[in-house]
């Protein structure tokens, strides 16, 4: 069993920046991958951005150039620094905790909303 924990979310103005925090507990399977997914209201979840446990990244072309996906293995962590965020990319962040031998958990999601 696998625990996630987010924080970090909040209200920014446009061009402000945040960070995100997704901790995993519990049983940690040695090849995983976690990521940070988002859904705004009437729009279905999209990845953002993910990395594995040897440290590769995927990012959504639309966030390619304004976030940075990061991880702490030793603690299980992962940090998404978002800059220069823009109204739309208000949403619901949640974080997934995967793994190669079928582990599939979801935090309980945080706010971000960006607006003046």
């Amino acid at each position: 069993q696998v625990e996630v924990v987010e924080s970090g979310g909040g209200l920014v103005q446009p061009g402000g920046s945040l960070r995100l925090s997704c901790t995993a507990s519990g049983t940690i399977f040695f090849a995983n991958a976690m990521g940070w997914y988002r859904q705004a209201p009437g729009k279905e979840r999209e990845l953002v951005a993910a990395i594995t446990s040897n440290g590769n990244t995927k990012y959504a072309d639309s966030v390619k150039d304004r976030f940075a996906i990061s991880r702490d293995n030793a603690k299980n962590t992962v940090y998404l620094q978002m800059n220069s965020l823009k109204p739309e990319d208000t949403a619901v962040y949640s974080c997934n905790y995967g793994s190669l031998r079928g582990d599939n958990y979801w935090g309980q999601g945080t706010q971000v909303t960006v607006s003046s």
